[in-house]
């Protein structure tokens, strides 16, 4: 029977330099430090295009948390011509604004002081606030309303779209910011001009009112989900020392208390050419796209001082840390281990590591689901971040059973691994399903932009090409040595959550339990659409794709997405029964 196995998997395996296409980027540095990268394509006639920040939450300090995200919201406002029907008193209300903050400023360090003696409960409450300060809130909603009569809102979003563009976004992580869009092949031009104006010339209107928004982002995302809020505390009490500490949308005393100033000096800071890499993936000649992109963001000045590095390292975790807690969700438990950051040698085994524990044909899901029947879910990912690492495993409880069960049960799959090695088969697997991975990804210009971006953001962009030779290269005894290095007690954090009393009822699907009012809605969507689904190996498809797009995923859909995924496994198993 073995013998049958390993033919597909040999022919495969034979295979792989096939799979293990180049991505041939162009390099090219500007005068004024813009790194650009170029790969050209002519399968299809469009671009995809954009540049990433080398900034995120990372970079930040206590008191200003949450500003680089903000960043990512305010980079859509326009330049002096893109967003303001009178761009002169545009700049003039935005002084003037200023001048009025400076002084709700000042009323808020004494509302503070006052907290602090305990002469108020909560500095944000309405009735906290001042009379002077309610007095020139009066005053800066004037200004507001004034204002809103001279913008043109969503110009620059209008403005790509009548062109052709689409796609149109952006993203904030630890380690990045990055901006994207798709353009028809020939408005490659209005690219270069729309996305060097708003580096040369930005104007950060609405900056205030953007500030409220991205406040009400995280009361929706974090404040107002039952485990949002758990999972912040949990990653600080993980990292105990690096800014991963905190959240990349910011603490929720910063958010309102960053001033424009402070995005003034952040933004000349980190947002300067020498710290900025353009990238261009699609239908162009190189040699014209190139001077296309010197012309345009070759006027944008050199900044004047590098941005600076981050300094403060993590020290080694000396004992286990547990947090226990009640919510409104199902009995689950996730396990944190420190591991290894971007490029790091031991990065690569870790990756092999994570596939041979994910997936319904991994080692979690058979062990705990299928053959102890503690859980109803697993999931294992390494999150290998620019300057550090984490391996994280979770599993949600079945039915009479507890998270300490399904723990238990972890820590058995994970000492199977230390004491014997993966076999041959098993591992070539993994390696197969990395290398058809790397091989669809090569399919459009987005997916191999956001290939690019990424690697660059974390850390250098021929990751793309170097890190797939990497993989194949691991043997069962690295993948046994970093189980045994990086797996330890001492080493982890243990998150365990229980219902809490009073929620969930009987009659409601116990997966609903946890998500956001706005959330329990779509899932039951698609799971009543699920039913009329019949084809089991369209869905093995569909969740091979939903899979392999959870690395690269919007984080703030990650929860969404994991039960939509469980959903469509249910459907698999519930037709392979027939």
């Amino acid at each position: 029977m073995k013998r049958h196995l390993l033919l597909p998997l040999a022919l495969v395996a034979a295979a792989l330099p096939a799979f293990a296409q180049q991505i041939p980027v162009v390099e090219k540095l500007l005068p004024n430090g813009f790194k650009l990268l170029l790969v050209e394509r002519h399968e299809e006639p469009r671009i995809a295009g954009g540049w990433v920040a080398h900034v995120g939450s990372a970079n930040e300090r206590p008191g200003i948390t949450g500003i680089a995200h903000l960043f990512e919201h305010m980079m859509f406002k326009g330049t002096p011509t893109l967003g303001t029907k009178d761009a002169q008193r545009d700049l003039e209300i935005i002084a003037e604004q200023e001048s009025i903050r400076d002084g709700m400023r000042a009323e808020e360090a004494r509302m503070r002081d006052a907290w602090r003696r305990g002469e108020l409960e909560d500095v944000a409450r309405p009735e906290s606030k001042t009379e002077r300060w309610k007095e020139l809130e009066a005053d800066f909603k004037k200004l507001i309303d004034e204002q809103r009569g001279l913008l043109v809102k969503n110009e620059f979003d209008r403005i790509y779209t009548t062109a052709g563009a689409s796609g149109m976004n952006a993203f904030t992580t630890e380690d990045m910011t990055g901006y994207f869009i798709n353009v028809p092949a020939n408005k490659l031009e209005l690219w270069a001009w729309m996305e060097s104006e708003r580096l040369l010339r930005p104007v950060f209107r609405e900056f205030y009112a953007e500030r409220d928004v991205v406040f009400e982002e995280r009361r929706m995302r974090t404040e107002s989900t039952p485990l949002g809020k758990f999972a912040e505390q949990f990653n600080s009490m993980f990292w105990q020392a690096h800014p991963y500490h905190w959240p990349v949308i910011g603490w929720p005393s910063d958010i309102p208390a960053i001033s424009k100033k402070q995005a003034d000096e952040f933004y000349a800071l980190y947002y300067q050419p020498q710290n900025i890499t353009l990238i261009l993936v699609g239908d162009f000649k190189a040699d014209e796209a190139e001077a296309m992109v010197r012309r345009y963001f070759g006027r944008i000045p050199k900044g004047t001082q590098p941005a600076p590095d981050v300094g403060t390292l993590e020290p080694p975790q000396l004992a286990e840390k547990r947090m226990d807690a009640e919510a409104e969700t199902n009995p689950q438990v996730d396990v944190l281990w420190h591991t290894v950051g971007f490029g790091h040698k031991d990065s690569y085994p870790l990756d092999v590591l994570q596939q041979l524990l994910s997936t319904r044909t991994g080692r979690l899901y058979k062990g705990l689901v299928l053959g102890r029947e503690v859980a109803t879910d697993t999931s294992a990912q390494q999150n290998s971040q620019k300057w550090g690492g984490a391996f994280d495993i979770s599993g949600e409880a079945k039915d009479g059973k507890t998270p300490a069960d399904v723990e238990s049960a972890i820590y058995e799959e994970l000492e199977k691994l230390k004491a014997e090695p993966v076999p041959s088969e098993e591992l070539q697997k993994v390696k197969n399903q990395f290398a058809a991975a790397e091989y669809r990804k090569l399919s459009a210009n987005m997916p191999i932009f956001q290939q690019v971006l990424f690697n660059e953001g974390l850390g250098g962009w021929r990751e793309v090409n170097e890190g797939g030779p990497k993989i194949q290269a691991v043997t069962a005894e690295d993948v046994q040595r970093v189980v045994k290095k990086y797996f330890t007690k001492e080493n982890r954090a243990v998150a365990t959550y229980n219902r809490k009393a009073g929620t969930g009822a009987k009659d409601e699907d116990p997966d609903l339990v946890g998500l956001g009012a706005e959330q329990k809605p779509v899932v039951r969507r698609i799971a009543e659409s699920l039913k009329g689904e019949t084809d089991a190996a369209k869905l093995k498809e569909t969740a091979a794709k939903m899979e392999a797009q959870a690395a690269t995923g919007d984080p703030k859909k990650q929860q969404l997405q994991k039960l939509i995924l469980k959903k469509v496994r249910q459907r698999i198993a519930e037709l392979e029964k027939k």
